[in-house]
């Protein structure tokens, strides 16, 4: 909490979403981190306090920063409260697309957040230097999808999109233009088309899913 990391000085997410608790009253923030590397200042800020649910998906294993475990899940009020998805190198548009839809949105829908904001860092992408993931502008499209959904039904469509990380100008820049235009609604995705084959890539996943669901359930009836 003193000092800066991860190339970043302020955390733009957290603050923000401190802002909104405190200017509009709102009880339920929550805050979506896709970002490849773990927002352990994220976690932290809010890691006894239920008034935000923080749920980031990230490499992990001898990877920076290190934090995310699946078993970081809270503290005192905030127990519940932390969500993280620890990743493997190489995980992609099939990986992340189930996990969205499967997973993520389940426990955000079962929250009813008054708000959403999205950590967006863009280096999961497939030509990112750094992240190790396989990610398309596509697979930026369909998560943005799944929380446009989310925001739409219990946020009246209160959706920030934030942009973090992300070294790989050319990569970066198409993923965001694909972001933006799902979320413009200018040529969106078909979901129909993408839930055929993240229902055909399931198996993949599907171990690890479940064992996420077991850890959570205790929190969240949905699963």
């Amino acid at each position: 909490r003193d000092r800066a990391m991860g190339f970043c000085l302020f955390n733009n997410v957290a603050i923000g979403a401190q802002y909104a608790i405190q200017t509009f009253s709102l009880d339920r923030v929550l805050i979506v981190d896709w970002d490849v590397h773990h927002g352990n200042g994220t976690q932290n800020s809010f890691y006894e306090d239920p008034r935000v649910l923080y749920i980031s998906t990230h490499r992990y294993g001898f990877f920076y920063p290190g934090t995310g475990s699946s078993q970081e899940l809270g503290k005192g009020k905030g127990l519940g409260f932390t969500v993280n998805v620890p990743l493997s190198t190489g995980a992609g548009d099939a990986e992340y697309g189930n996990i969205f839809e499967k997973f993520i949105k389940p426990i955000a829908l079962e929250y009813q957040p008054q708000l959403i904001l999205v950590s967006a860092g863009f280096d999961t992408h497939y030509d990112d230097p750094l992240g190790g993931m396989e990610v398309t502008e596509k697979g930026f499209a369909r998560m943005t999808q799944v929380l446009m959904e989310v925001a739409q039904t219990t946020a009246q469509g209160r959706l920030v999109i934030t942009l973090e990380g992300g070294y790989d100008v050319s990569g970066q820049g198409r993923s965001v233009k694909a972001v933006l235009k799902e979320l413009a609604q200018v040529s969106p995705l078909d979901k129909k088309d993408l839930l055929q084959k993240e229902i055909a890539d399931y198996p993949r996943i599907e171990q690890f899913i479940n064992q996420l669901k077991e850890i959570q359930k205790r929190h969240w009836k949905t699963l």
